[in-house]
């Protein structure tokens, strides 16, 4: 049976994360056909960062420094995510590295805090922060499944499909809502319309972010063959390998975006 180490599957994470990320940097050239694999491949790459960020957290000897190193490297691929994601325009302000920090306070809060019921009122009264976020809500949601799940099979198993299944009916909601407005055909529903796209990063990303699902439901089959091995060490690959990527996508933004 297929078993996967830890350096395995971030590789994974990395290629998926790389691939999705194409589509926001030349949304006018990829054609949807292909645009659709890509978004999907990239639907891995969450999910494994997630586990692998609960991972770390039970096992940091330093958070600080963790939290740190997160800030530092997610800092400065920010104008370059910004330039790629057009994030100025669809609030998308925050890259990944901010959705992982805001998880891990997330998770301390959750370890700290002795009630349930004041942990969970907390949650709901900050979660509007997650709206500048990469990935949003579902980002963090996902993290803390990965946290909360006592037991280790559906640990591994449930947290990306349950938030798979979540972002296919946002991104479905958002295609019926822009299909919906195109029939009004008002100055006021354009003007919705070029919202919502604007949030995607485009009309065909928007379409393409229906196949996430699949990428997130692959993932849980990965992480469930991880064998607990760390593998081939390459933290600070990773962490220079985020910026680094967004610079090679932002040339290739300037080239071919019309």
């Amino acid at each position: 049976m297929l078993k996967l180490n830890a350096y395995q599957l971030k590789w994974i994470a990395i290629i998926g994360m790389f691939v999705s990320h194409l589509t926001y940097a030349m949304p006018e050239t990829i054609p949807l056909w292909l645009m659709i694999p890509m978004y999907a491949t990239g639907g891995l790459t969450f999910p494994i960062m997630g586990y692998f960020v609960v991972e770390g957290y039970r096992h940091t000897s330093n958070l600080k420094k963790y939290i740190l190193r997160l800030f530092i490297f997610g800092l400065i691929a920010m104008p370059f995510h910004w330039f790629v994601f057009d994030g100025l325009n669809n609030m998308l302000l925050l890259n990944i590295m901010f959705t992982i920090i805001f998880s891990l306070l997330i998770l301390i809060m959750y370890d700290k805090i002795k009630s349930r019921i004041l942990f969970w009122i907390l949650f709901v009264l900050l979660s509007p922060i997650t709206l500048v976020m990469d990935l949003w809500i579902v980002g963090v949601l996902l993290v803390l499944l990965y946290h909360i799940i006592p037991n280790e099979t559906a640990r591994r198993i449930v947290p990306a499909i349950m938030m798979g299944v979540i972002f296919f009916v946002m991104s479905a909601y958002a295609v019926w809502s822009v299909q919906t407005l195109l029939e009004v055909g008002t100055p006021q529903a354009d003007a919705a319309i070029d919202s919502i796209v604007g949030l995607f990063g485009g009309i065909n990303v928007m379409y393409s972010s229906l196949a996430v699902f699949i990428g997130f439901f692959f993932a849980a089959f990965l992480i469930k063959q991880y064998n607990g091995e760390r593998g081939k060490s390459m933290k600070w690959f990773f962490y220079a390998f985020y910026p680094i990527h967004f610079v090679i996508l932002t040339v290739l933004a300037i080239f071919f975006r019309h």
